[in-house]
């Protein structure tokens, strides 16, 4: 099923009935099962239903922070080999995280790097922009967008949204989250979608434990994704692997708050973990790999793969209600 990309109008946002939804583990006893080459769950108590009852999944690919300015004929280079593993996962499509590409993120390093790697997966790229694409002597995106178009910005904007099976999922710009333009689409976006699961990316993350650290600049963000029960967020920023429990936007703890993914290992040079904050589960820094998000019409899960192929981290499963 293609996605679908979606447009929101203020005017009859009023009328629209909030989703009652939470991203919570599955329950104990939760199964997946392979059946007919797709991947079904079943619930808890339910492994013996009819496959038919179950939901079909559907594949993507997530990292950030991807393109240092070299190419494979460098043994050091590691973004031919991160984009080695979405070729051999062949994902239905592929999510950015900003940084896309290194150091000002101008067309020609888009051209002459990112385009021999990732530049494979463009057409089913779903791309964010990082800070350094802020960069770029021409502008800023200037580079970003002349190499995406209108994959990155499908309404004229650096933010955008679609749909795939029953995921709502949602495209920010958190270069300009002071822009109350994008807050106002955000908000009537989540009010707008119908759909009964909800993931969000951008780049800089609320919440971190790699040198950059938390970035409140996300916070509102955050506040409108979890007022509007979303379960999902993916961010780059800091170059490691972090993932959260959910929590609230303010750090607490809540069974029914948001799951953050830090998905930062994408090629660019690995960082430290500073500090470790609340609520996090797993941490793996100096790891090149990309993520493989399993989404479900119930639920996702995920695993981190690195570029010798080994799954260095698989997440509890989640589901959406």
């Amino acid at each position: 099923m293609p996605l679908t990309p979606r447009t929101t109008s203020r005017s009859n946002t009023t009328a629209r009935t909030r989703r009652v939804r939470r991203g919570i583990p599955l329950a104990t006893g939760s199964s997946l099962a392979l059946v007919g080459g797709v991947l079904l769950w079943s619930p808890a108590g339910a492994a013996d239903a009819s496959p038919t009852a179950a939901r079909a999944a559907f594949t993507a690919v997530a990292a950030g922070d991807i393109a240092e300015q070299c190419t494979a004929s460098s043994s050091s280079c590691k973004h031919p080999r991160t984009a080695a593993l979405v070729k051999q996962i062949n994902p239905a499509f592929v999510l950015t995280m900003g940084d896309n590409q290194y150091d000002d993120a101008r067309l020609k390093d888009f051209q002459k790097y990112y385009d021999t790697s990732w530049g494979a997966f463009k057409s089913r790229t779903r791309p964010v922009a990082g800070n350094h694409e802020t960069y770029d002597p021409a502008g800023a995106l200037a580079g970003y967008k002349s190499y995406f178009g209108s994959v990155a910005y499908p309404d004229g904007k650096s933010y955008y949204s679609y749909d795939r099976d029953n995921w709502h999922f949602i495209a920010l710009d958190s270069n300009s989250f002071d822009d109350d333009a994008q807050i106002d689409w955000l908000e009537d976006d989540l009010a707008a979608t119908t759909k009964k699961c909800v993931a969000a990316y951008w780049h800089h993350p609320l919440f971190s434990s790699g040198e950059h650290g938390n970035d409140p600049v996300s916070r509102p963000v955050w506040k409108l994704l979890y007022d509007h029960k979303a379960e999902l967020v993916l961010n780059g920023h800091d170059h490691h692997y972090e993932r959260f429990a959910p929590q609230n936007p303010d750090g607490k703890a809540d069974a029914n708050g948001i799951v953050e993914l830090l998905g930062g290992m994408g090629g660019a040079n690995p960082y430290k973990i500073e500090e470790v904050q609340p609520n996090s589960q797993k941490r793996i820094t100096n790891t090149f790999g990309v993520v493989k998000l399993n989404f479900t019409d119930t639920g996702f899960s995920w695993n981190l793969v690195a570029t010798d192929g080994s799954t260095k981290d698989t997440s509890p499963s989640y589901s959406c209600r």
